[in-house]
């Protein structure tokens, strides 16, 4: 046989499988999509568990330890946790690093420009414990609060690596498989923006074949940030329509699948 058939053969194979695996990249679907809330706010509970519930969804819900909500409300916490909902680890107090501009919201006792590393990782991991009281789980991912990876110049994750199975920042992005840095994966944090804003970075996932993380705080109230909840629901909806395409999952679910099923010789990891 001709040698440069032949070649031509290899290569139109190599195109198509490479793009049937980018299509079904996200175990099987065209790609991921992640819903994390974060504070550990009564709209979690009142508004957020009942909607993602009624389409079988599993939200992530990152708790700060020191939440009264998480004091008050502790069985409904477990209730969402028996029925598939993740609960991430965002710290015991919420530090953020108050030497920012526009913190001003950051008390002393809650600067984490003034905290140690072992203070951070110590914090972190009581955090851990309570939410292990809570779940029984010991498999879980961490957010920073304020997106602040850094006390001077230590990236206090890195004591932390261990503990968890990826980190979510705050920073935009759609990532593929095998550029998702665990360490910090990108998001989108949503203040505001319309039902239309985030069903089209939806679709702009399907196209790209990508993994997209919202970030919401309130939802229909209950935050400063917040997103109206018939946006939310429209959300929840497209999703739901789509079902056979979006893989919707949890951060910890979607990190161990990273961890799992990347190519490191593609992200050089």
């Amino acid at each position: 046989m001709n040698c440069k058939y032949l070649l031509s053969i290899c290569l139109l194979f190599n195109v198509v499988f490479a793009s049937a695996q980018a299509t079904t990249a996200w175990n099987n679907k065209q790609c991921a999509v992640v819903l994390t809330y974060d504070d550990a706010i009564d709209i979690d509970l009142d508004n957020v568990v009942p909607a993602l519930d009624s389409m079988k969804f599993k939200g992530t819900f990152y708790l700060i330890g020191s939440s009264p909500v998480v004091n008050k409300r502790m069985e409904e916490w477990r209730l969402a946790a028996k029925h598939g909902h993740e609960l991430g680890n965002h710290t015991l107090y919420h530090p953020c690093d108050g030497s920012l501009p526009g913190r001003g919201f950051v008390t002393p006792a809650t600067d984490l420009s003034k905290y140690t590393v072992a203070r951070a990782v110590s914090e972190t991991r009581i955090n851990n414990t309570l939410l292990k009281a809570i779940d029984g789980k010991d498999k879980r991912t961490f957010a920073y609060p304020c997106g602040d990876t850094k006390i001077g110049d230590s990236l206090f994750y890195n004591s932390l690596r261990n503990d968890f199975v990826a980190a979510r920042g705050v920073s935009p992005g759609l990532e593929s498989i095998n550029s998702v840095d665990l360490d910090n994966v990108q998001c989108y944090a949503i203040n505001g923006q319309n039902a239309d804003y985030m069903i089209g970075l939806v679709k702009e996932a399907q196209k790209t074949h990508t993994m997209l993380v919202f970030l919401f705080h309130g939802v229909g109230g209950g935050h400063n940030l917040n997103v109206g909840l018939a946006d939310h629901s429209k959300l929840l909806h497209y999703l739901q329509q789509n079902k056979n395409t979006i893989w919707v999952t949890t951060m910890v679910d979607a990190a161990t699948y990273i961890s799992a099923n990347k190519n490191p010789k593609v992200s050089g990891k």
